[in-house]
């Protein structure tokens, strides 16, 4: 007889996925080149945030435990899949506005571009019913790759505005680099050039930043922490179970103990999302990805006490891993964001 092979984990924020996770997550286990081959983990993406709004739009709940069980299969998938599901959501918290003037179609590939970088500065300019973008916008992923993106541009009045441009048309210019990176290798993060390049306004000016959505999007982002560090679980599991000797054992326990609280954070964060008021949603999202991503740090550092520097050496998966790891969690800002969070607690006065 066959063995069956054990039903993939999926991991889940509350009691149990839903239909519409355990569906997604069951078509997307096995693909081959999951987050190795960027052209078919992006067809992976389309088909995801199809299947994810096809019978409306999904809770936060269920993006995030995509997101997370995404990472748990490979962490360079997820991170090329969340920044074109949060377009998704950003296009439907504006109304899904009209999007034909840049062949923008249900097939298009999305990435979000809002970083600023010192020396570099994207204007936006109207003429009549017409936008336009120029300047340089960094820290582009995949720009090469996509068809189209959602980008912060700079307007007259001082504020930022949020266009939708194809990336395909005449007066992008993505660059190819520098991008020396070990971890994420294969998603190039680099400068873009826009010389005049048609652009769709999307929500008003200022409108992306002060929605109560831009703290959810950072939250996804955690979402894909938190799955990619349970992932070094099984290692670690591997080795406790192959020795008594004692300390290995701790680094597991102290690992899992690290990320079960993590997905308390995001579980709670989930519930506020999709309904549960109170607390402002910046602050909620400080919470969550500082928890997040301490905790990430920790399992990586218990792995590498656990594991020692043969898997490192000897291991792909588990090396890339741990290379996308240090890399993807480095977009949570550290001490400038926990500061950042103190600030709000401070002047808001809402503690718990």
């Amino acid at each position: 007889m066959t063995p069956v092979p054990p039903a993939p984990l999926v991991l889940s924020l509350g009691d149990e996925p839903s239909r519409r996770v355990t569906d997604v997550v069951a078509a997307s286990t096995g693909v081959p080149g999951l987050g190795v081959d960027v052209d078919a983990t992006l067809a992976l993406s389309v088909s995801v945030g199809s299947d994810l709004y096809s019978g409306g739009r999904p809770t936060h709940r269920e993006v995030w435990e995509v997101l997370a069980n995404t990472a748990l299969q490979d962490v360079a998938a997820a991170r090329i899949l969340e920044p074109h599901l949060d377009a998704l959501a950003i296009l439907s918290d504006a109304g899904s506005p009209e999007l034909a003037a840049i062949d923008a179609d249900a097939g298009s590939t999305w990435g979000v571009y809002a970083a600023e970088g010192r020396g570099m500065r994207l204007e936006a300019t109207r003429d009549g019913d017409a936008w336009s973008i120029t300047g340089t916008k960094p820290w582009c992923s995949l720009a090469g790759r996509l068809s189209h993106a959602l980008v912060t541009a700079h307007l007259d009045g001082g504020e930022r505005g949020l266009f939708a441009v194809d990336l395909r048309s005449t007066g992008v210019s993505p660059h190819d680099g520098p991008w020396v990176a070990r971890g994420l290798s294969g998603i190039v993060s680099a400068a873009v050039d826009f010389d005049a390049a048609a652009a769709v306004p999307v929500g008003g000016p200022g409108w992306y930043l002060e929605r109560p959505g831009f703290a959810w999007g950072g939250i996804g982002v955690a979402a894909c922490w938190w799955g990619g560090a349970i992932g070094l679980l099984e290692w670690l599991a591997a080795a406790a179970s192959a020795t008594d000797e004692p300390l290995t054992a701790m680094h597991l326990g102290a690992a899992d103990a690290a990320l079960w609280g993590a997905r308390a954070a995001l579980a709670d964060a989930a519930d506020r999302a999709d309904g549960r008021t109170g607390i402002a949603p910046t602050v909620i999202a400080g919470r969550a990805r500082s928890v997040v991503a301490t905790a990430v740090e920790q399992a990586l550092l218990h792995s590498a006490h656990g594991l020692g520097p043969g898997p490192l050496t000897s291991d792909e998966a588990y090396a890339r891993r741990v290379a996308d790891l240090q890399v993807y969690v480095r977009q949570h800002h550290a001490e400038r964001d926990d500061a950042s969070l103190g600030r709000k607690v401070a002047a808001g006065g809402t503690l718990w």
